[in-house]
């Protein structure tokens, strides 16, 4: 173990030490040295006991005195600067451990005001993460929310679509369906129709063909009554005997001749039946339009004849 120092007692700086400390140092040298004298004094051979020594056997000489002094008084200054130099050293090494203590508590606010800081700022990123899933979880419940609607209104979209795509091929189909029977109709009655026509048709062919069968007949009877008021008006002579002419004849709706004109035969014959027709002046006619409209303006061979 280190041994221990010896601590002398703290002196203020105030005070004037030296002259005290010379004086102590002086009674501790004389004590010193009367101790010593005692120690190195030979007790008397025939006296087993010590005696008390006498005044001037125990005090040193004065040189003697004055040589104690003056190594106790070098060896007090050596000691007091060694105490000096002791202070400044612990005094210096209170400095350097209270600097080290101050620096440490530094150190260690710094730490703590570190920790603290990132405490906080631990607590700020954590309220901050908080709060960011709290909004993503918000907003990702507002997006399921908007899918869920935008789904639900794709489906009802979508089941409109096909409701309105069903009932449009409904439409199309009853649509198809009236157009297949009103072309069924349609055929039918153009079926019906053109039967009905053709029916009418041959009807009125048959009427035509009645009614122009009996205007033929009709014209041929007026004509065979005009030949007879031609005849009738005719000045003929035997050397027309065998000979014939054609007559284009005119007539007004009364039947009166309002031109008569000549064509191929005999002139004289045609001569002669052309004036025959002028003096017959109003030859038969018929009242029925349609026998009127052949004999109007008509072609007549005429042949005299003789008794």
């Amino acid at each position: 173990m280190a041994k221990k120092r010896l601590r002398m007692p703290q002196l203020s700086k105030n005070v004037a030490w030296k002259p005290v400390g010379y004086s102590v140092l002086l009674h501790v040298g004389l004590v010193g040295a009367m101790v010593v004298s005692m120690e190195f004094t030979p007790a008397p051979k025939d006296s087993p006991q010590l005696s008390s020594p006498s005044i001037s056997e125990v005090t040193p000489a004065p040189q003697e005195i004055v040589r104690a002094v003056a190594v106790e008084q070098a060896a007090v200054e050596a000691q007091v600067q060694r105490i000096r130099d002791q202070r400044e050293a612990e005094r210096r090494a209170e400095q350097q451990r209270v600097a080290d203590i101050e620096r440490r508590a530094r150190e260690a606010e710094q730490r703590r005001q570190r920790e603290e800081q990132r405490a906080r700022e631990v607590a700020a990123e954590r309220e901050r993460a908080a709060e960011q899933a709290r909004r993503e979880r918000e907003q990702a419940q507002r997006e399921q929310a908007e899918a869920e609607r935008q789904r639900e209104e794709a489906a009802e979209r979508l089941r409109q679509q096909q409701e309105a795509e069903r009932k449009a091929q409904e439409e199309r189909e009853r649509l198809e369906a009236e157009r297949r029977a009103q072309e069924q109709a349609a055929r039918e009655r153009a079926e019906r129709e053109r039967q009905l026509q053709e029916r009418l048709a041959q009807e009125q062919a048959q009427r035509n063909q009645a009614r122009q069968q009996r205007v033929l007949t009709e014209v041929e009877r007026y004509q065979a009554l005009i030949r007879s008021a031609i005849q009738r008006n005719w000045i003929t002579d035997a050397s027309m005997r065998g000979k014939s002419c054609v007559l284009t004849i005119s007539m007004a709706r009364d039947g009166f001749v309002t031109n008569v004109q000549v064509g191929e035969g005999d002139r004289a014959v045609c001569d002669s039946a052309r004036a025959a027709v002028l003096r017959a002046g109003n030859l038969p006619i018929s009242e029925d339009p349609d026998v009127y409209e052949q004999l109007r303006s008509f072609r007549l061979r005429v042949e005299p004849q003789f008794n």
